[in-house]
Formats: C-alpha cells, sequence, structure tokens
C-alpha cells in the first residue's frame, strides 16, 4: 500500500497546489499572474455551456418565417398585462441573426397578430436610428426601452413567437404607432 505521503504528492499535483518545483518564468512574465493559478471560472478556462434564452430552442423556439406565405393575417391592437403576448405589446425573445447560423440574442420584438393557439407574429426592434428607411417603421420611445430611446420596427423580418419563448412583456405600443407598423406590413406583404 503506498504511502500517505506519497498519495498526498500525486493528490497535490491533480489539483495543481504546488508539488514539485515551479515552473520558471520567462523575464518579461514576473508581473503576471500563473495562468495554472487562476481561480476556477476565471478568464481564460473554459466555462460550463451558456444557459439557454427562452424562444432560443425546442418547442417554444422563436423562428424567422417567410411574410409572403404567412397567409392572412388578422391585426387587431388588444394589449393586456397578462403575462401573454398580445398584439401591440413588446416582449423579449430570443432572436436569430440574420446569417442563420444558430447564433442570436435576446432583444424586444412587437406582437403584430395572434396565429393559431399560443402562437404570434413579431417584428424584432432597434433603438439604432433608420430615419428614412423603407424597411424600418418609426416607434417612438416606449418602457420596452430603459433608456428612452426612440424605437424603430424592422419590417423586413417576420417572425413566429410562442407563449413559452418570451421572457417578459416589456410594454404596449401606443395605438397611433401600432396601426402605422401594421400598414406598413400590409403594404409591404399585402396582408389584409
Amino acid at each position: 500500500m503506498p504511502s500517505t505521503r506519497r498519495v498526498l504528492t500525486a493528490l497535490r499535483r491533480v489539483i495543481g497546489l504546488g508539488a514539485g518545483p515551479r515552473p520558471r518564468t520567462r523575464a518579461g512574465d514576473a508581473g503576471r499572474a500563473d495562468a495554472s493559478r487562476r481561480p476556477v471560472g476565471g478568464p481564460g478556462l473554459a466555462r460550463g455551456p451558456e444557459p439557454v434564452s427562452p424562444g432560443q430552442s425546442g418547442s417554444s423556439a422563436t423562428v424567422e418565417l417567410d411574410p409572403r406565405r404567412v397567409g392572412r393575417v388578422r391585426f387587431g391592437y388588444s394589449p393586456e398585462r397578462d403575462g401573454e403576448p398580445d398584439p401591440g405589446e413588446v416582449v423579449w425573445t430570443w432572436v436569430p441573426y440574420e446569417e442563420r447560423d444558430g447564433r442570436g440574442k435576446d432583444r424586444p420584438v412587437a406582437i403584430v397578430a395572434a396565429g393559431a393557439a399560443g402562437e404570434y407574429l413579431a417584428v424584432q426592434l432597434t433603438s439604432r436610428p433608420h430615419d428614412g428607411d423603407p424597411e424600418y417603421v418609426a416607434l417612438g420611445t416606449g418602457a420596452w426601452d430603459a433608456e428612452g430611446r426612440p424605437s424603430w420596427a424592422r419590417i423586413d423580418r417576420v417572425y413566429r413567437v410562442r407563449i413559452g419563448g418570451m421572457r417578459r412583456e416589456g410594454a404596449a405600443l401606443d395605438r397611433t404607432s401600432y396601426d402605422r407598423l401594421t400598414a406598413a406590413l400590409s403594404g409591404r406583404y399585402g396582408w389584409r
């Protein structure tokens, strides 16, 4: 049976508690932290998988749709603070990037219409100015942006959002902004 001392020495080597000589450093490395002594979870170390955002995957995933294949759309401004998305509300969900490579981010979307049970049509919002750009509709400011910045709805990309795929209600568009947005979508895609 190995001695206790050999077992402890081996254990120290495995967990990096300084058994044996310390690695030599180059002259310019004297002020740098030894990478083997970084705390667990510190910079440069592998981390576990990133948490999955609501709407990112599974049956409640937010999916980009071909707006010309959506079919009949029934608009109807009906925001109601009940924890479920309603036409006219801004909710947060994971939105895929244009590259369609599996990446995306959590962002606000405006719900424009209700579809099948628990499904809604939405367009993403941005606070980057797009005055005069026909692919964006100015919405003004609202409680969905904590900094009070004006927002624009991007109408060249349309998403299906499911109840389980939203993170939270952000606020509601005013009726005038909702009507301006749905008129732009109807004009672009022939939705009636």
